[in-house]
């Protein structure tokens, strides 16, 4: 009879695994692959060094196709993009849409897993009134050309913009698009809702602290523990400026009747240092924001508006971009160094046994002098792993109502009474699933006493 339980409680197990996949992996975590630099290493090692992390994956500014095959057989998701130069040709000319589309995904596909197309970088907000009314016509072809290709449903058409898309933003229940692109964004979010495809946006929460450099912004900005700002429109208490600029644009999203789009956060991240007059810019800020900032994500908590989901988001950047214009910060924001080394350890490695310990809150130096933290970090002791077992987390976009099947019929296979119970409807229903998975297991031993 102990031998039959015990299969039953494998079975059991084993059938959940057909739902439930280990938290190691990380598709919403991506990173941006700049290559406006003269130092940057080899595309091969590039690969190897991705495929050493838990970046699952890269978005390109371009389509260059040394890279693109490089990435081939790998898994890794890939993001490509149309140039802004590439605008009037694609919107002007179905053919010329068809060509680029052919040159630049069919070559590839699907051995390199080409997963969006953007069209454009920031137009909506460059002002050029000769190229924002053909964005929407560029986009639109280039989504024909992947159609005739078949690959409609399985490659997305997006652009990405900048946060200043919205006139409003604090709190985050009162985000709005700027009327100023009012027919422009309704629009291309239109065309959205029609095909699937995601709004992407780039949230710095840099930039705010630069715009208000109290050290309570800072910890707000850098997910470091704060007296978390409530939301006067709805009484959420946001507790980091991640979520609330992301729960910002989903207002907005929802107060113009889009609310189904889809949001992807195509740049966020932190410089690890910049000029003397810059503040916030400082390898301990840094590695604080994108290491809590993964934390974040991995933990599928989400945010106040869209919870138990985490948005896929690419950081910025994989390497310093040294021919890049601008303030110094605009060339440090790299991950990594040309030969291959961390800047900074978030914990992407495969090989991390723990998440990146939060970094201790620094307080900036007054005025404009460079940040120079003067408290040292504190390391968190980990708590210790479990051992001959792992955790598992439900498979991001898996339905509710197919881990909820997969729980009844399991249970009534193993014999388990009382245990198919119906879900109800709370704030994050795939991590009351697992908490059911738990239980599950633990009756299923102890009623044979195996613990």
């Amino acid at each position: 009879m102990a031998t039959q339980k015990l299969s039953s409680f494998f079975f059991v197990f084993f059938v959940l695994l057909q739902s439930l996949s280990s938290a190691e992996s990380q598709a919403f975590i991506g990173v941006n692959y700049g290559q406006l630099a003269d130092n940057l290493p080899p595309v091969t090692e590039t690969v190897k060094l991705i495929q050493s992390t838990r970046i699952e994956k890269v978005r390109l500014y371009g389509a260059d196709p040394a890279i693109i095959k490089a990435l081939a057989n790998t898994g890794i998701g890939i993001v490509i993009g149309a140039a802004n130069g590439d605008i009037p040709a694609l919107a002007s000319d179905p053919n010329f849409a068809g060509q680029w589309v052919n040159s630049n995904v069919l070559a590839y596909y699907p051995a390199s897993k080409i997963i969006v197309v953007t069209v454009g970088n920031e137009v909506v907000t460059s002002g050029d009134q000769n190229l924002i009314p053909q964005l929407l016509p560029a986009m639109q072809n280039v989504q024909n050309a992947l159609n005739a290709a078949s690959l409609g449903g399985r490659i997305k058409v997006s652009t990405v913009h900048a946060m200043s898309i919205l006139s409003q933003s604090d709190p985050p229940s009162s985000g709005l698009f700027s009327p100023v692109f009012g027919d422009t964004l309704k629009a291309l979010l239109q065309f959205h809702k029609e095909n699937g495809s995601p709004l992407m946006i780039n949230p710095y929460p840099f930039f705010a602290y630069q715009s208000d450099p109290r050290p309570e912004t800072l910890a707000f900005c850098l997910f470091q523990p704060n007296a978390g700002r409530v939301d006067s429109g709805n009484g959420i208490k946001y507790m980091n400026m991640f979520d609330a600029q992301v729960d910002a644009v989903h207002s907005a999203l929802n107060a113009w009747g889009f609310k189904e789009v889809q949001i992807v956060v195509a740049e966020t991240g932190w410089p690890y240092k910049g000029d003397p007059n810059e503040v916030g810019p400082s390898v301990d800020n840094a590695k604080a924001y994108n290491g809590n900032l993964i934390n974040h994500l991995r933990s599928m908590v989400g945010t106040p508006v869209m919870p138990g989901i985490s948005v896929d988001t690419y950081i910025f950047a994989l390497y310093d971009e040294d021919l890049k214009p601008g303030p110094g910060s605009e060339r440090s924001f790299g991950l990594f160094k040309p030969d291959l080394s961390v800047t900074y350890d978030v914990g992407l490695s495969k090989n991390a046994q723990t998440p990146t310990a939060p970094v201790t809150p620094v307080s900036p130096a007054p005025a404009t002098t460079p940040t120079t933290p003067t408290t040292p970090v504190t390391p968190v002791t980990p708590t210790p792993k479990p051992t001959g077992s792992a955790w598992c987390m439900p498979k991001p976009g898996t339905p509710d109502a197919e881990l909820q099947a997969n729980l009844d019929y399991a249970c009534s296979q193993a014999g388990i009474p009382g245990t198919a119970t119906s879900l109800r409807p709370l704030p994050s229903p795939q991590q009351i699933l697992v908490t059911m998975v738990v239980l599950i297991l633990v009756a299923a031993y102890d009623a044979e006493n195996l613990l």
